[in-house]
């Protein structure tokens, strides 16, 4: 017998041990294909792709640890309840039981996902790092549409929308705000929040149609996961400022579909209340005090905060953001949080009727500024004497105050991105405004610099009252001229070692290609000696060395390439070539369109 011989039905080794197939892992589970999905996208199982694909590669593979770690979840134990429970409800309504069916539905088992989201997370940081897809996930499904075909509850999409808005609080309430971007798709938004930065798409606020191409049931199952997440996340945010989770907003605005100005005065409200807890004496209690009063001390504090909250005037624009300074915390942010906070700092808004407001009400107050609307529930009015700009999305405006500025919407996200108030009448009323430039793109490493980006930088440097330096040089250049004699002097001695280098292997290479031709020739091996002790001229293989084109050198150098490696390096050379094209196509596009003006 072979030593290597395995009897058939015996133990399974190589990739046939450590993977499973995904019909196999169903059967094991002894779950439905839905439950299955539902389960490996709650528990955060996803397939595998193992280098031997062993059963076809038509075929989706599990790593059996994962299987063996959902056989153990409690979840799967629900679900077989959950469907048992069908079957019984089923079976009412075709006895047309209806009385049994209703009371059936109203105890239908239920669970709870806060065990996986700790088990997944940790800490909260590994959960602030998964972040992205859940905020986006969220924001999505706070504008679509209820449909009932599709599971899309109601409730569902009030509750996206409320924790969307509430994360959009906490950023614009602690100024983390850092990166904003129009695009088709919607807006995409940068936060840095305790060291992590968030970034998530948010859609535009329009009519959304439903496709039949999407397969809802598996984002409704993401949905279910990220809402607990981000719950979880915000209540973390929330406390960490001291302010109190889930928040009371007023109902009047709420009414008119205004939560997330209402959670502003929520804010508003939460620091006044520290401000009044902390000026107040807290009597001791007597020994013989009731202790069943202690139990209404929290609905109290419910009350006086929500008391608080109404009291705020709506018609004053402080009570918008004068939420850090009455609280009298030391200011622990750092330099970029101060900046983003004194960018609008000392300008009062006001968004006209067409404009997009939810995207403007989220920025302007997460850069210091105040900011009205038209509509109800508005802090101050359209004729109010201190606002500074009114946002205006329409070709012409009727009636003008002189003591405004009336701009686009794209300037305040041209500002933010900038960092500096930009001029405003290049975004006036009716003109074509700049073109509005991605701040996630690096402008230098993609070799194309746009000429409203060059524009931008000189401002920035006037702002900060910055010396623009020379091509080639840094602002420490510019700042110690004895920085340029240090990099002259290092620069060549690396020049001059990797000259020396270079010698180096010109002879060894040149003393190689004679020895295969002297073994071709059939030269003995000691005539090849007596040519090998024989010194090669430093100043020809310089001059070979420089004769050789750089083409031929690529060449040579490609095929001492591995296989893959010269897949992998004709994919960088194609990349770069499409990259300098496209370059060079917006350079032509720039010439024409200077020619255009100057024409």
């Amino acid at each position: 017998m072979p030593k290597h011989y395995r009897p058939p039905g015996k133990k399974k080794e190589g990739n046939a041990a450590k993977y499973m197939t995904r019909t196999k892992a169903v059967k094991y589970l002894q779950v439905s294909l839905q439950d299955f999905r539902r389960l490996c996208v709650l528990k955060g199982v996803f397939p595998r792709e193992p280098k031997k694909k062993f059963e076809g590669n038509h075929k989706t593979y599990y790593h059996v640890k994962d299987i063996m770690f959902l056989a153990h979840e409690p979840l799967l134990e629900k679900f077989r309840e959950m469907r048992a429970h069908g079957h019984k409800v089923n079976k009412a309504l075709a006895k047309k039981n209806k009385e049994r069916a209703e009371r059936l539905k109203a105890a239908r088992p239920s669970y709870k996902l806060d065990r996986l989201v700790r088990e997944r997370y940790p800490s909260f940081i590994d959960a602030l790092r998964d972040l992205d897809d859940c905020l986006s996930m969220v924001h999505l499904f706070a504008t679509l549409p209820a449909v009932e075909r599709e599971r899309i509850e109601v409730s569902r999409i009030h509750n996206c929308r409320r924790l969307s808005h509430e994360w959009q609080a906490y950023i614009s309430r602690t100024h983390s705000l850092r990166k904003v971007f129009i695009a088709v798709k919607g807006i995409y938004y940068q936060a840095e929040v305790q060291g992590q930065k968030i970034t998530w798409l948010t859609p535009h606020a329009l009519q959304q149609v439903l496709t039949d191409e999407v397969d809802f049931n598996v984002m409704l199952t993401f949905l279910e996961f990220y809402e607990t997440l981000l719950a979880f996340v915000n209540f973390r945010l929330y406390h960490s400022i001291n302010v109190k989770y889930p928040p009371i907003l007023d109902p009047q605005l709420e009414a008119l579909a205004e939560d997330l100005y209402a959670l502003f005065r929520y804010f508003a409200a939460s620091s006044r209340a520290r401000v009044l807890e902390n000026q107040d004496l807290t009597p001791s209690l007597p020994e013989n005090a009731d202790l069943g009063s202690a139990g209404t001390e929290g609905d109290e504090s419910d009350l006086r905060l929500a008391q608080l909250q109404l009291q705020l005037p709506t018609n004053t624009p402080g009570a918008l953001m004068q939420l850090v300074e009455e609280s009298g915390v030391e200011d622990t942010d750092d330099d970029e949080t101060r900046e983003c906070k004194s960018l609008f700092k000392n300008l009062k808004f006001f968004l006209s009727r067409e404009v997009q407001r939810e995207s403007l009400l989220f920025i302007i107050p997460a850069f210091g500024g105040v900011v009205s609307w038209e509509g109800g529930g508005a802090p101050f009015k359209e004729t109010d004497e201190g606002i500074t700009h009114q946002i205006v999305d329409r070709p012409s405006q009727c009636h003008m105050f002189l003591s405004r500025e009336y701009v686009q919407p794209q300037w305040v996200f041209d500002c933010v991105n900038a960092r500096i108030l930009l001029p405003t009448d290049i975004y006036a009323v009716g003109r074509v405004p700049p073109p509005h430039l991605s701040p996630f793109v690096d402008n230098e490493a993609e070799g194309y610099v746009p000429e409203y980006a060059e524009k931008i930088k000189r401002l920035q440097a006037a702002a900060r009252k910055d010396l623009m330096p020379m091509p080639g040089l840094d602002v420490e250049d510019i700042e110690d001229p004895q920085n340029i004699l240090v990099a002259g002097v290092i620069s060549r001695t690396e020049a001059n070692e990797a000259a020396e280098t270079k010698r180096e292997m010109s002879m060894r290479e040149s003393r190689y290609h004679d020895e295969l031709k002297m073994e071709l020739q059939g030269i003995p091996y000691s005539a090849s000696r007596v040519d090998m002790n024989m010194q090669i001229p430093v100043e020809d293989t310089e001059s070979k060395e420089e004769t050789l084109p750089i083409s031929e050198l690529a060449v040579n150098g490609e095929i001492m390439m591995s296989n893959r490696r010269r897949k992998i390096y004709k994919a960088m050379m194609m990349g770069q070539e499409k990259k300098k094209n496209e370059n060079k196509l917006l350079e032509k596009r720039k010439k024409l369109a200077k020619a255009k003006k100057s024409a």
